[in-house]
């Protein structure tokens, strides 16, 4: 079997676990389509991919993604280079986004933190800074969820160990959770 074939079969053997995730999937939505409904904002955050994934879904909120409305207020704190070595610099890395949610979130808001390890400590800081702020959390994780296991109002574990695979799920649910979001919204 060649290498191309062998990757798109393990990608279906972990997309065929995905239904069993449905619950907590819909779940996320419901809390991201409540805190914008109610004034509030969707803030993203992740390490590497995780940070582009984060990049990605906030311009799918803010822009569209599959229909044609007002733009849905959504940020990802992995895209200011200035806050994130300021913050980096003086406090350490690991408070780079628990910092930003200190500052810009408030109470109501959602936050989804997208770790493929659930084990970066500038994921469980942010973690813990929201929810002293009042801020509902969505985390997407990978594995066995790590540390932040536990610690979300809503957790996605990609029943998986390859860090491929789980981006992959993550960026399919991401998608899931805009599309819903805009039909309920909508």
């Amino acid at each position: 079997m060649n290498a191309y074939i062998k990757e798109l079969q393990d990608h279906a053997e972990v997309l065929t676990l995905m239904p069993s995730l449905e619950s907590e999937i819909m779940a996320a939505a419901r809390i991201v389509a409540e805190s914008i409904r109610n004034g509030g904002k969707l803030m993203l955050i992740g390490n590497g991919g995780s940070a582009a994934d984060s990049q990605h879904l906030a311009a799918e909120f803010v822009g569209r993604f599959i229909n044609d409305r007002r733009a849905l207020p959504a940020i990802a704190l992995t895209v200011d280079s200035s806050v994130l070595t300021c913050v980096a610099n003086d406090y350490g890395y690991d408070q780079v986004f628990a910092r930003q949610v200190e500052g810009l979130a408030c109470q109501g808001d959602a936050l989804i933190a997208i770790s493929t390890s659930g084990n970066s400590p500038s994921i469980l800081n942010a973690i813990e800074a929201a929810k002293r702020r009042g801020v509902h959390t969505i985390t997407l994780l990978g594995r066995d969820g790590g540390k932040v296991k536990g610690l979300g109002d809503c957790e996605i574990i990609i029943p998986s160990i390859s860090t491929a695979r789980i981006q992959e799920m993550h960026i399919f649910v991401g998608h899931f959770i805009c599309g819903e979001v805009e039909r309920i919204l909508l």
